[in-house]
């Protein structure tokens, strides 16, 4: 009990390597506990975030006098969290074989349409981009060519081409953010 009591003074004190020295004492001890709730949430969440609270709940941690007494704490902090990530899923496992028949039964999905306010802004914006910039994107959007060819079909050397289409992008998403568009919100999958 003594050791027990050193130890949880080294962690309470802020010792990291105390605290993993600790934390691989009992690893098996905590995922045991957590075993029954590995089919309905993600144990390996729960077992980091029981963890994390032990590690800043330690410095005031009062030891009752009983045997293992931070791993007794451990143990309800994971179950207690372990409890919450389940409210918060509230998700029933199931069967993989309903799973695809649920899928089936929805049929084909139609990919979302093109916003026209997007396409509309974009237009815009391309047709106040500079000459040069102007030149080298519209060759990118429009061929399929490598970027030699693309350069050559402008008349630029191929760094000068790279750096009008990087010029152009960059210009585009400039008007894109002053017109009120997010470009991360809308390329988001």
């Amino acid at each position: 009990m003594q050791g027990e009591l050193d130890q949880l003074a080294l962690i309470s004190a802020g010792d990291a390597a105390a605290f993993g020295r600790w934390a691989s004492s009992v690893e098996s001890s905590l995922r045991g506990t957590l075993r029954p709730f590995a089919a309905r949430c993600d144990t390996e969440v729960v077992m980091q975030e029981a963890l994390l609270r032990v590690w800043q709940v330690a410095p005031r941690f009062v030891h009752d006098g009983r045997p293992n007494a931070l791993l007794r704490f451990a143990v309800i902090t994971a179950r207690n969290v372990a409890f919450t990530e389940l409210r918060k899923v509230a998700a029933t496992p199931t069967d993989g074989d309903a799973l695809q028949r649920a899928l089936e039964a929805q049929g084909e999905v139609a990919p979302g349409t093109p916003d026209p306010h997007l396409r509309t802004a974009i237009g815009r914006c391309r047709e106040k981009l500079p000459k040069q910039p102007a030149m080298a994107l519209g060759a990118r959007l429009d061929t399929p060519d490598d970027d030699h060819a693309l350069a050559a079909s402008v008349r630029m050397s191929l760094n000068t081409f790279l750096q009008n289409v990087t010029r152009a992008r960059r210009f585009l998403a400039d008007c894109l953010k002053k017109a009120g568009i997010d470009l991360d919100l809308e390329l988001a999958p």
